[in-house]
């Protein structure tokens, strides 16, 4: 039986070197303890911090000295517990690190309201009092341009205090996903027992014979079926929470509220599904080309991920795939690269499946350790651009972090999955470009396809899905598994017209991690566009465009997303990257035609 390995199985090198961040679980232990006792020494500077400039500056370096310790707190125990979700002590661990982010949260939420009792005249006196403090200048902006969603400090604690409890329902999901719930073992064609996972599931549903695909299908989405009351709770009351939390703060919805915090405009939410659902015909001519290369009369969701490309998919070792990484971020400098192939060379990536194990992929890591890459690499042309994504989420981590002080060392979702998307749009052009295996080409082209359909249109489906459940929620309308079943169908039916859709694909909505950090999944389509573009640039203009590129990438946040890639050469406030993307994903699925 091909079984999932045991996490003590997996070589060594293989796995990500935590104790970069802390040497040992007893060293975690006494960092814990010690920013434990910071945390208290925050809520004495209450009502100090429109005294003086001196006393400003003081309680906003106390507050990030105590955020960096406690951001590496809590990166070490959320890493050690997706390691295997199962294990309860990092469970435990991982739980005391989000009371003590909570904590902190709610020790230092009284910062923002005082702020707001000045105006920009009486900040801009401060900083001429305390130079120091011309480094907080676009902070300073953020903190006016939010003043009236911002509560009293009384309430804005109560709230740091209550998120805790209103984001308990994505844990909850997150542990039933991946802990809990045992999907089945399906015989493959050779009569060899293949179990199911979230990290394989996609990759079963490419295998060439479409019997046990349709078995493995149903098999995975039954699973579902069993557990759609619990997730249906769970979704309900994260839509509940979302909707609660944005009127709290004077929104009218949670969208609002979402995209305000990194002051995008809700405009581009709306111009993102506009565009989509006005340009769904060349994700039609995809879904007739599958079916047409598949030879069957009706493409049905278990031929969804087969590949158009011919004979078996080719066995890409992590290795290997690490090489073309690297060579393919060339465009981008020498010194990217470097760092980059250093980076693999370090331990960055926690490479392979093991039992328990956090499934999908993520970039993380702190301030003040190295990044971190979890991945499931499943030896195929899909990990090998995952891995590329996620080393583009590394590299802008540490050259933000290099760059910028702690307060902009990070940056919004909103910008970070352009950084992700474009290292995969390079990997593309290197591989097309340069390789002379035809059939590993085809079979790129054909990955290409699937990341642009999986990435702009079926984001930007989910993006629909979200929209409509929070507004059937505000509409008073219960969200009952069966009523998001049945939204859930219709948008499938709309962005797959093509295909002959079954019951169970309408359960697809429950096995979507993303739902439970409200307007998220949007900003994977906006980001793709606005990578797309940014490429095209980067390989036609050469190191006048990487330059910045790679100066987006250090800026962090120290300016709002959608300046920031305006300055870097895209406009995502208008439908024409969204159009251009759209347009690509055609004219190369034509010369995926021409292949035959």
């Amino acid at each position: 039986m091909s079984s999932v390995p045991a996490r003590s199985d997996v070589s060594k090198e293989y796995t990500w070197e935590l104790e970069d961040i802390f040497a040992s679980d007893d060293d975690w232990e006494a960092a814990y303890e010690s920013v434990e006792g910071r945390i208290e020494e925050l809520r004495t500077y209450e009502g100090q911090i429109t005294e003086s400039a001196e006393a400003l500056l003081s309680v906003l370096e106390t507050r990030e000295e105590v955020m960096r310790e406690v951001a590496n707190v809590a990166a070490y125990a959320r890493m050690r517990r997706d390691e295997d979700t199962r294990d309860g002590k990092y469970q435990a661990l991982a739980a005391r690190a989000q009371s003590l982010a909570a904590d902190a949260s709610s020790a230092s939420s009284f910062v923002e309201p005082e702020l707001q009792e000045l105006d920009r005249e009486g900040l801009d006196e401060f900083v001429e009092d305390e130079p120091a403090l011309e480094t907080y200048d676009h902070y300073f902006d953020e903190i006016l341009r939010m003043k009236p969603h911002t509560r009293s400090a009384e309430i804005e604690e109560l709230l740091s205090d209550l998120g805790e409890v209103t984001e308990g329902t994505g844990e909850v999901y997150n542990l039933l996903a991946n802990a809990d719930m045992r999907f089945p073992a399906i015989d493959d064609p050779d009569g060899e027992p293949i179990e199911i996972t979230l990290s394989n599931f996609t990759k079963l549903q490419k295998h060439p014979d479409r019997d046990f695909r349709r078995a493995v299908y149903e098999g995975f989405y039954d699973e579902w079926e069993s557990v759609r009351n619990a997730v249906g709770a769970a979704y309900r009351n994260s839509v509940k929470a979302d909707r609660k939390h944005a009127g709290a703060r004077f929104y009218d919805t949670a969208r609002e509220s979402a995209l305000d915090g990194a002051n995008i405009p809700t405009e581009v939410y709306d111009t993102l599904v506009d565009t989509v659902r006005s340009n769904l015909g060349p994700l039609h001519r995809h879904a007739e080309a599958k079916r047409d290369s598949l030879g069957v009369d009706e493409l049905r969701m278990w031929d969804l991920y087969t590949p158009m490309a011919t004979g078996e998919e080719p066995e890409i070792p992590y290795e290997e795939a690490s090489k073309y990484v690297i060579e393919a971020v060339a465009p981008l400098g020498d010194d990217y690269q470097d760092r980059l192939a250093t980076g693999l060379d370090s331990r960055w990536v926690d490479v392979y499946e093991n039992r328990g194990k956090q499934s999908g992929a993520y970039s993380g890591g702190t301030y003040d350790s190295q990044p971190y890459i979890l991945m499931n690499y499943q030896d195929d042309v899909a990990s090998m651009y995952t891995l590329a994504h996620e080393l583009g989420h590394s590299l802008h981590s540490e050259l933000a972090s290099e760059a910028q002080p702690y307060v902009y060392s990070g940056y919004e979702i909103f910008v970070a999955e352009v950084a992700s998307t474009l290292n995969e749009a390079l990997l593309t052009e290197h591989l097309l470009s340069t390789l002379d295996d035809d059939h590993l080409r085809e079979h790129v082209l054909d990955e290409y396809l699937e990341r642009v359909r999986s990435t702009l249109f079926r984001q930007t489906m989910f993006a629909e899905f979200e929209l409509r459940a929070h507004e059937l929620n505000a509409e008073g309308e219960a969200l009952t598994p069966d009523r998001l079943d049945e939204c859930y169908h219709d948008l499938k039916a709309t962005y797959y017209e093509p295909a002959e859709l079954d019951d169970r694909i309408a359960r697809e909505w429950m096995r979507i991690p993303h739902f439970y950090r409200a307007y998220y999944v949007y900003q994977y389509a906006t980001g793709i566009s606005a990578a797309l573009a940014l490429s095209r640039r980067i390989l036609a203009e050469g190191e006048p465009a990487a330059e910045k590129y790679r100066e987006f990438l250090r800026r962090g946040s120290r300016a709002y997303p959608v300046e920031l890639l305006r300055d870097a050469g895209v406009d995502v406030t208008s439908s024409e990257p969204i159009e251009a993307a759209i347009d690509a994903y055609d004219e190369r699925l034509a010369a995926f035609g021409d292949l035959d």
